[in-house]
């Protein structure tokens, strides 16, 4: 019987059990931190040995295949003592995909990748498909391989779990940007973030697809470094593309090997820049699986979008308040302040991942008629930021930042939670954030 260990006692790593325990290895869970009482129960009421609060390092060495959880680093000397002994370490999308025949799609990118996995899981539900929605959003992949086959699984994946695949391999790519993030991670060299997210190709084959954002010039240079044996389908809002997606007067074309969809760009569900190009890889991928084009137009108009993503929470007094707690990056927040068109009142600030807001200068410019910066610590935001707004006003708590913003705010104006940063600081993550924004709001 072989031995597996998992490192993380949380979705992933219980879900890694569940189906390990069903597959017929012996296992042993073990987590450095306190493990969360509905965790606790599942391993419990399943038999499966477990330990929290420490890492038993003479029982984790005997493993013959050891899972790690996302959010535990490879620079960790437990992983590297299991390198060094030659055991492989893996991630739960490597485990969960050995024990499953089901079509993989699997979507990455620094940015968009929640909206184009809800939206492609939307659009193929729709259509009839058996299909899974897993990995780094709702439940873990290897739970749900545990639990229910599927025909098709749609997956969000990160960064941190591409590293740990060995023959993962998706029939569908998708790498939707890449901008600098989680680089404390990555040894703070953005190349190393690249070549994390390029390994979504590694294994695939001629008879594969691989759909990625055509206008971005890192992904262009990584195709030259790191290259792809797939099918290549970009997805541009500047270029005219004999295969993949663009937009041409108004209207979305998608062609692929076997015909072109068009479809008008004016009424999709989803606004801005950003999520056109989210349109159109979910829209790729539902040609490429055979959905009718009636099918794809009609869930592409109606698709309500990821909760904390540019999320209209109320109205109050002509104010606009839109929850974009997700937005854990740079990047992520250039798309929102690009979106909205009134001025805007930006609750900014948390844990910051060595962010370079400069780039965001000319949106703040044109834009932003104050700053409510909201962690711990937010010298680099003052810094960029103090001489450009005529505004600048500095809070620890959600409550008292949603306080300010209310006074300040006028008639016309928009109220952007858009962090730009982790959460940790001052919130369990980013979902507890945007709760606490939207909760708030309401008690205003």
């Amino acid at each position: 019987m072989q031995r597996l260990v998992v490192l993380g006692a949380g979705e992933s790593g219980v879900g890694t059990a569940l189906l390990a325990k069903k597959k017929g290895y012996a296992v042993f869970v073990s987590d450095l931190g306190e493990v969360a009482q509905k965790y606790r129960d599942v391993l419990e009421e399943n038999e499966i040995e477990w330990e929290g609060g420490q890492h038993t390092g003479s029982r984790i060495m005997q493993a013959d295949l050891v899972m790690k959880s996302p959010g535990i680093p490879d620079t960790v000397p437990l992983v590297r003592a299991l390198r060094e002994k030659g055991v492989p370490v893996i991630s739960e999308i490597e485990f969960a995909a050995r024990h499953t025949k089901a079509t993989l799609i699997a979507i990455t990118g620094s940015n968009g990748k929640t909206t184009t996995t809800m939206l492609t899981h939307h659009i193929l539900k729709t259509a009839g498909l058996n299909v899974g929605m897993a990995g780094n959003i709702g439940d873990s992949f290897a739970k749900m391989v545990s639990e229910e086959e599927h025909d098709y699984y749609v997956l969000e994946v990160s960064s941190f779990q591409l590293d740990g695949i060995v023959d993962f391999k998706p029939h569908i790519g998708v790498i939707t940007n890449i901008t600098p993030d989680h680089l404390d991670r990555y040894e703070h060299k953005f190349e190393n973030y690249v070549a994390s997210k390029f390994r979504m190709t590694m294994n695939q084959d001629h008879t594969d697809y691989l759909i990625y954002d055509g206008d971005d010039l890192v992904l262009e240079k990584g195709f030259e470094k790191h290259g792809t044996v797939a099918r290549r389908l970009p997805f541009s809002l500047r270029s005219v593309l004999e295969q993949g997606a663009f937009l041409k007067e108004g209207e979305i074309h998608i062609n692929t090997e076997m015909d072109t969809i068009k479809m008008t760009a004016d009424n999709l569900a989803l606004e801005g820049q950003h999520n056109l190009k989210n349109t159109m890889a979910a829209a790729t991928i539902a040609k490429l699986v055979g959905i009718r084009k009636q099918t794809i137009r009609e869930c592409v108009t109606t698709f309500q979008g990821a909760p904390h993503r540019l999320e209209q929470v109320l109205k109050i007094h002509h104010v606009k308040y839109v929850n974009d707690s997700k937005a854990t990056n740079v990047n992520a927040t250039y798309y929102a302040l690009e979106s909205v068109k009134s001025p805007i009142v930006w609750i900014v600030g948390g844990v910051d991942k060595g962010n370079d807001y400069k780039q965001l200068m000319p949106l703040v410019r044109e834009k932003v008629k104050a700053i409510i910066c909201l962690g711990l610590d937010n010298a680099s935001i003052k810094d960029t930021f103090g001489n450009v707004v005529d505004l600048l006003v500095e809070t620890f708590a959600m409550e008292e930042a949603v306080k300010v913003a209310y006074k300040i705010a006028e008639r016309g104006d928009t109220v952007l939670l858009s962090p730009a940063c982790a959460s940790f600081d001052l919130f369990k993550n980013y979902e507890d954030r945007g709760d606490q924004f939207k909760n708030c709001i309401k008690n205003l």
